[in-house]
């Protein structure tokens, strides 16, 4: 299964801050349809795409949205010019 979405990218506070994007609500809805494979605290394997990057990574539940988040590290944030506030597309794509 493939989701394509667009989405703003934010920071989590805390010791070590990270870089989120919130799935929308009907990305998440898809997926929870797809009924996929689940692995620790609820997190999904995907491979993810941005502009010309490409990884692997996972999405965790998020009680706060209802939704997903998926990190996006400094690494792919650099090589995209993106900063936190910025909206950009993503295609996640659910592994198995």
């Amino acid at each position: 299964m493939r989701i394509e979405f667009e989405a703003e990218l934010w920071e989590h506070q805390g010791e070590a801050p990270w870089v989120f994007v919130t799935l929308p609500s009907e990305a998440a809805e898809a997926i929870r349809e797809s009924e996929p494979t689940r692995r620790p605290f609820g997190s999904i394997k995907v491979t993810v795409e941005v502009g010309t990057s490409r990884w692997h990574t996972s999405l965790f539940p998020d009680r706060e949205s209802g939704s997903y988040v998926l990190p996006v590290k400094a690494e792919i944030r650099r090589h995209q010019s993106l900063s936190i506030g910025d909206a950009a597309t993503f295609t996640v794509e659910l592994e198995n």
